[in-house]
């Protein structure tokens, strides 16, 4: 993601903006209207909440497309990620056509009627280069943008996630005694492929995780897990604090 840091945890997670600069991704995208332009010279800004918006405005569309270039800009950030993900990753995951379209139409449809992790399933590794560092953003603005979503709500998962999980899982395998050196936690969150069920662990881990520390002092009241999903990509908040 490419959202700026914190100084600490926020109430609402939609509210952090992410740098971007759309005249890296070229002209030739199904592009939201509520992103800046691609001949914008230098970078923009963008919340999760104005993304929120355009997925919302797409899906009411079934403009799958569009939805997944504006969680896609937004989750690229300014410079992408060391794994490449930038313009020429998002063109080949467009250039699945068909294929990409049925993906997105039935991942939202799944969502909708059975909820995130089936959601996932149809989307994991159906579409060359669309992992699950941007599907489960994809997923993720899609839950906020759908009036309801049956069970848990979506949240993200990417590399930076993972390794925040990773000495926690550690931790607690050499508390336990079953994973003392820590190799089943790096196996289990490894930095990429993550399974349909590595994802249904981690949403249960996540919606558990900020019901228990809801209303101490270290976290506001009434927040939502993605707010928590914020704070350990941004490195404001950890597992042990």
């Amino acid at each position: 993601m490419g959202e700026e840091q914190a100084d600490s945890p926020r109430r609402d997670a939609q509210s952090p903006r992410s740098r971007i600069c759309p005249g890296t991704v070229g002209a030739d995208h199904p592009w939201p209207a509520g992103l800046a332009s691609t001949s914008h010279a230098g970078d923009a800004r963008v919340s999760r909440a104005e993304v929120t918006g355009m997925v919302a405005d797409a899906l009411r569309r079934e403009a799958f497309r569009e939805a997944l270039v504006a969680t896609y800009v937004w989750g690229k950030g300014k410079s992408g990620t060391p794994g490449g993900s930038g313009p020429w990753t998002l063109q080949k995951i467009l250039a699945a056509g068909i294929l990409l379209d049925a993906a997105l139409a039935a991942s939202v449809t799944a969502l909708r009627e059975k909820g995130a992790v089936d959601a996932y399933t149809v989307l994991h590794k159906a579409v060359p280069q669309f992992g699950p560092s941007f599907s489960t953003k994809f997923l993720y603005f899609a839950g906020q943008a759908l009036p309801t979503v049956p069970g848990l709500q979506p949240l993200i998962l990417d590399r930076v996630l993972s390794l925040r999980l990773r000495p926690l899982a550690a931790a607690v395998g050499r508390e336990s005694g079953l994973d003392p050196d820590g190799t089943v936690a790096a196996w289990v969150w490894a930095e990429w492929d993550w399974t349909p069920h590595r994802y249904s662990v981690y949403l249960s881990f996540m919606h558990s995780a900020a019901r228990q520390i809801a209303g101490t002092k270290a976290w506001p009241s009434g927040a939502a897990p993605d707010l928590l999903e914020y704070a350990l990509f941004s490195g404001v908040w950890t597992m042990t604090d």
